[in-house]
């Protein structure tokens, strides 16, 4: 089952009305309007809201927040005395527990939330516990990290699954608290292969739950298990069709496999659902990165361009304090800045890459995507000196991340100060020295993994080692080094290119060939005038 696309493709032709003014249709307070799928949440409060709160936890499920938010507060009208109404608006205030750090009113809201909900005084252990652990995400925030609050939250909810073995919600839920905290560089992946565990048994008794689907597509979003997500994408928008995110959803699976279209097609339907809410900007914007990296691996440039230019009067609508959908202001950021980055370093366009204009916006982790590139477009040009003050800023950008204990972004910048640093030695002649470097930032970058907030890396390192090989006249093993990064990003225009220059010139001209031709397939839909590196696959495909 495929994601739709011909009606998404035809509304959606001229991509700068992406930029147009958001359009708030589903209705506050009739939370039964959007088709979110099919739960059922037991619950003691009154038999006449239980409708109404299955309907808001299907929404809470789809990280459609604001909807969820006021979905539990239509419940609260109904029933005042319902605790468990209080207990989806503090998890609705937590947001996409993939998102990062929360805002100050996001920890406020939900804090109060809680506490409302055990004033409330619920009246089964059940409900008592579901709002006791809800209240550990929150609880000594000033001076307690995130982390280990969000562990205490995965404890607690493993005890209330274990001790309710009649309720499947909190096994669902336990499964995503379980994602939240997979460590990025457990390669063993124990906690998601846990949390699939439980989802997979709970999706053949509920195949249209849409926290089920959704959650196992995060369960599985990483290159090594992707291909056992692609069920559940393919289900996920067509059980949650009115919600933005699940729309967005199936394209982590896509991207992790290299089904660009798919992508495609799946972010433009998201974009353009975001865009109707009030506070959607962030997932329009977050759905538009996904997107541009998706037409940028096939060659359709014209229309990456026309997301770039879009970008500017969406991006003024992000709200960084608002109970949104999915995507926090974060992601919004992020998006605006990887989104020129990307259009500029996937072509190949150094110069472009190296005149990219720093943002203010967002924490040093963002405004560190421009620098990379910057940088690395500079090296690439031989402007080693105008690479070295960008690598500067990197620097400091990491410094202060280091100071703050964000470990996860302070080991992704560093990994992009190591590969500028690279390039600037092979600038300068160094190259082994570079080689070595590049090496080492490879293996740091194979040894973690990606954000959900980005569908890739700006630049994989492995693919930019297999580059860096290539100059210095070393085409076998760049080979090998491109067979590396497209087991772990398949299908992706530069590291298939990039194989097949390396093939060609280590003298192997029938794998050259097979290359060449693969990636003129994934290019079928590529824009006129083609890129030259098309030409070039053609000329040698025999095309």
């Amino acid at each position: 089952m495929r994601v739709p696309s011909i009606a998404v493709i035809v509304g959606l032709a001229c991509l700068p009305a992406l930029a147009g003014p958001a359009q708030h249709e589903h209705a506050s307070g009739a939370p039964a309007v959007a088709r979110v799928g099919n739960v059922h949440f037991a619950t003691s409060c009154l038999p006449a809201v239980g409708t109404d709160f299955d309907h808001a936890v299907a929404l809470l499920h789809s990280f459609w927040f604001s909807a969820a938010i006021d979905a539990f507060g239509h419940v609260l009208q109904k029933d005042p005395s319902c605790a468990m109404a209080h207990w989806g608006i503090a998890m609705s205030w937590w947001g996409n527990p993939f998102g990062g750090s929360r805002s100050p009113t996001a920890l406020r809201e939900g804090a109060a939330a809680a506490e409302k909900g055990r004033a409330a005084r619920a009246r089964t252990d059940r409900e008592r516990g579901y709002i006791a652990a809800v209240a550990l995400l929150y609880r000594d925030a000033a001076t307690v990290g995130e982390r280990t609050r969000t562990v205490a939250y995965e404890q607690a909810m493993g005890r209330l699954a274990a001790a309710q073995p009649a309720d499947p919600e909190a096994r669902i839920f336990y499964a995503l608290a379980l994602d939240q905290t997979a460590l990025p560089t457990d390669k063993t992946y124990a906690n998601q292969l846990k949390a699939a565990g439980i989802l997979e048994r709970e999706f053949a008794r509920q195949p249209d739950h849409p926290g089920i689907a959704h959650y196992l597509i995060h369960s599985y979003d990483t290159p090594a298990l992707a291909p056992r997500a692609l069920a559940a994408a393919r289900h996920y928008a067509t059980i949650a069709p009115d919600a933005p995110h699940a729309l967005h959803m199936p394209s982590h699976t896509f991207t992790r496999l290299g089904y660009w279209q798919e992508s495609i097609d799946a972010n433009l339907a998201s974009a353009a659902a975001a865009r109707k809410e009030d506070n959607g900007a962030s997932e329009e914007l977050h759905a538009m990165d996904y997107a541009t990296y998706a037409y940028l691996q096939t060659a359709q440039d014209a229309a990456a361009r026309r997301i770039v230019d879009a970008l500017g009067p969406i991006a003024a609508r992000i709200q960084a304090n608002a109970a949104g959908v999915a995507a926090p202001a974060t992601a919004g950021h992020f998006a605006v800045a990887a989104i020129p980055a990307r259009y500029a370093l996937e072509r190949g366009d150094w110069a472009a890459a190296a005149a990219l204009q720093p943002t203010e916006a967002g924490p040093p982790w963002i405004r560190a995507v421009t620098f990379f590139a910057r940088a690395l477009g500079s090296a690439r040009l031989g402007r080693a000196d105008d690479a070295a003050r960008d690598l500067d800023t990197l620097v400091s950008l990491g410094e202060t991340l280091k100071k703050t204990n964000d470990t996860y972004w302070a080991g992704q910048v560093d990994i992009e100060r190591r590969v500028a640093a690279a390039w600037i030695a092979f600038a300068r002649g160094r190259r082994d020295e570079a080689i070595a470097a590049m090496r080492e930032a490879a293996g740091m970058e194979d040894a973690t993994d990606k954000s959900a907030i980005s569908p890739g890396p700006l630049k994989p390192a492995r693919e930019l080692l297999g580059e860096m090989l290539l100059e210095a006249d070393r085409p076998a093993d760049a080979l090998a080094e491109f067979d590396k990064t497209m087991q772990k990003e398949p299908n992706r225009f530069r590291g298939i290119y990039g194989a097949a220059r390396a093939a060609e010139r280590a003298g192997d001209r029938t794998r050259a060939r097979t290359l060449y031709a693969r990636l003129l397939t994934i290019c079928e839909r590529a824009e006129t005038p083609p890129r030259a590196e098309l030409v070039e696959a053609r000329t040698v495909a025999g095309r």
